[in-house]
């Protein structure tokens, strides 16, 4: 086996991505193929449990793998071959009627649904602890700042009830996020499905039993050469991305005058003394990388044909990187705001006191964040 390229030495927070892993992409293209022999076994009205078992992602040749991906431009070609032999006399049964695309685009589509369920597990834990946050600094006095330079007073319950409200819009928008199967066939039409199954309606069976199988959403029709279902998913990860950015933003700021200071760490190799925002400046640095790679989905969704030269492929590492910085920032979000140390004298000591009608103000806004959490997030997900 080859030795990983990435194991995290430039990845602070690699560990909380590996949900979008090359071992987790792996697992879910064999996930598909076993669905759709499952699949295929509905619509022939046989027992397709057998065969299903003997596909083994464990079992898989890694070296041989990636050779083929390198001489086939895509895995799935040796990945085939592979399964094929676990299979031994039913290996015709295996990828029946599919194209790679199918393969790909679903598996993604299931990576994507694991990475971000658990950023939105995440959330709802940075979320209870901005709530409590919010609530217990709700009075004290605080500069709000526009353009860089002080504007009014507030009080930092405001501006953390902000940082609130931005997780709650990505819980909404995980939420609404949409995982269809992609089943079309070669170039779409479901022909092969049809002609070996000899039905008329095999594609739309076939589709609905594999998206059944997978968990995943019924889309009723192929989807390869409209990629709004790709680009739907990564904007929900880029908005992750983006609110816990601008929180690590906020947290750095609030750093250099000891307002808003991690509980420990952040050493560093020639200060001694430091004690830097480990957490801000990954979700800062997190935020700003999520911006190139849905650029590059955007573009590439400017694609041709029914399966395009080089644009679909420039999806795989974008689409996956993208998951993966929304997996890690909604980690690392979670534990930044729950080791967040707090000065009050910090936040107040050039701080004109706000009057009582600023603080009902920022009460007001407290209240509402913390409301609007709530009712995005079940009590399994809050605190007990």
């Amino acid at each position: 086996m080859a030795d990983p390229f990435d194991w995290g030495l430039l990845e602070p927070a690699g560990q909380s991505g590996m949900a979008a892993s090359d071992d987790a992409v792996l697992e879910a293209l064999v996930d598909v193929e076993r669905a759709l022999v499952l699949a295929w076994a509905d619509l022939d009205g046989t027992d397709g449990e057998a065969l299903a078992a003997l596909l083994d992602s464990s079992a898989v040749d890694r070296d041989a793998l990636l050779a083929g991906v390198r001489a086939d431009g895509v895995p799935v070609v040796a990945l085939v071959e592979q399964l094929r032999v676990q299979a031994g006399e039913q290996a015709a049964n295996v990828h029946r009627g599919a194209t790679s695309q199918d393969i790909v685009d679903s598996a993604l589509m299931l990576v994507s649904r694991g990475a971000l369920g658990g950023a939105r597990h995440q959330l709802a834990e940075a979320g209870n602890a901005l709530g409590a946050l919010a609530q217990r600094e709700r009075m004290t006095p605080y500069v709000a700042r526009t353009l860089s330079q002080a504007a009014e007073p507030t009080t930092l319950g405001a501006a953390m009830a902000a940082w609130l409200d931005a997780v709650s819009s990505s819980v909404a928008a995980v939420d609404a996020a949409a995982f269809p199967v992609q089943l079309g066939g070669a170039v779409g039409t479901g022909e092969a499905f049809e002609r070996l199954s000899g039905r008329a309606d095999a594609p739309w069976a076939l589709r609905a039993s594999l998206a059944e199988h997978l968990g995943l959403a019924d889309p009723g029709r192929a989807w390869h050469t409209d990629r709004a279902p790709v680009l739907a998913v990564a904007a929900a990860a880029a908005q992750v991305c983006a609110t816990a950015g601008r929180v690590g933003r906020d947290l750095a700021l609030g750093a250099r005058d000891g307002t808003l200071l991690p509980d420990s760490g952040g050493a560093s190799s020639a200060m001694p003394h430091k004690r830097n925002p480990v957490d801000a400046v990954i979700l800062t640095a997190n935020g700003l990388r999520a911006a190139g790679l849905i650029a590059t989905l955007h573009a590439a969704a400017l694609s041709s044909d029914a399966r395009p030269a080089g644009e679909w492929h420039a999806e795989w590492q974008a689409w996956r990187g993208l998951l993966r910085l929304a997996a890690e920032s909604a980690a690392v979000l979670a534990h930044a705001v729950s080791h967040l140390v707090v000065s009050a004298p910090a936040a107040t000591a050039s701080t004109a006191p706000a009057s009582d009608v600023a603080v009902a103000a920022a009460g007001t806004v407290v209240d509402a964040a913390v409301a609007r959490f709530v009712a995005l997030t079940p009590e399994t997900e809050r605190p007990q």
